[in-house]
């Protein structure tokens, strides 16, 4: 079982990481990352049977402590209400990870309306909230890191992921906006852009559309070595990470380049790849 909040000389001392789509992906692989750097560790997910095997081998593994909290973020009122639950406990969250989150791919016209409501539940206003929930007692505290996972569509509209693309690119611009907002309070907000990564989120959009399989390698990264970055760009405040050089020039390139010529080129490379 999850080792138990019991404050100790040891635990007070440690720093607390609160993980958000922590039942898998590079959220799973975010937790490992801090609780293998000593940082006590909350797990957040709808998956409560997937968190609970997760918080006993990262206990077992690194001695930290290890708590699950079930969550569906995507509900109004769902932060909030983790927030308060964790208040009762007296746990402090030194790092906020936002890690949570769909995706669709498809023409926007073929997918359901509730399905595009769906990415914009969880996307962006269960992050919003859950932003609103926990930073303000960061600058009270006057430190603390967040780190919101966006993606390398967050620069470039991309046809068969409108909506998906959408979203992240609201992640990426209010996490620069409270990058700066936030300079010299002792809390950094730091954006983690990944590119295709191999996780169960593609392995479903791969069971989908065929294309997706076809990929080459040098374009789907390992999961691990994402949320390594991630983790120390987090550490260090690094206001954006862009895993990959590949998607480090695709990021230059889409910053440099003429919106008409973005958009030309994200249309013939979305309807090729998906």
């Amino acid at each position: 079982m999850p080792k138990k909040n019991t404050p100790t000389a040891a635990t007070a001392s440690r720093p607390t990481a609160l993980i958000t789509g922590a039942s898998s992906g590079i959220g799973e692989a975010l937790a490992g990352c801090f609780a293998a750097a000593k940082h006590d560790v909350i797990l957040v997910a709808r998956s409560e049977g997937k968190l609970k095997a997760l918080a006993d081998k990262l206990a077992s593994k690194h001695g930290v402590t290890v708590s699950v909290q079930p969550s569906d973020l995507s509900k109004p009122g769902a932060a909030a209400q983790l927030l308060a639950t964790l208040q009762r406990k007296h746990s402090n969250v030194d790092v906020l990870v936002n890690c949570a989150g769909v995706l669709e791919q498809g023409a926007f016209t073929a997918i359901d309306h509730a399905k595009h409501q769906a990415i914009i539940d969880l996307n962006i206003s269960g992050l919003t909230a859950m932003l609103s929930a926990f930073v303000p007692s960061m600058v009270e505290r006057g430190r603390g890191r967040v780190l919101n996972v966006a993606s390398i569509a967050a620069f470039q509209p991309i046809p068969m992921l409108a909506s998906y693309a959408a979203s992240k690119a609201y992640v990426l611009s209010l996490s620069e906006s409270l990058a700066e907002e936030l300079r010299d309070t002792g809390v950094t907000v730091t954006a983690l852009c990944p590119g295709i990564t191999a996780t169960n989120m593609l392995t479903q959009a791969a069971g989908a559309n065929d294309k997706l399989s076809q990929l080459p390698a040098f374009l789907v990264a390992d999961v691990q070595d994402v949320a390594d970055l991630a983790f120390a760009a987090t550490i260090q405040g690094d206001a954006i990470c862009v895993p990959g050089v590949f998607n480090q020039a695709a990021m230059i390139a889409s910053r440099g380049t003429p919106k008409w010529l973005v958009r030309r080129i994200g249309g013939l490379l979305g309807r090729k790849a998906l």
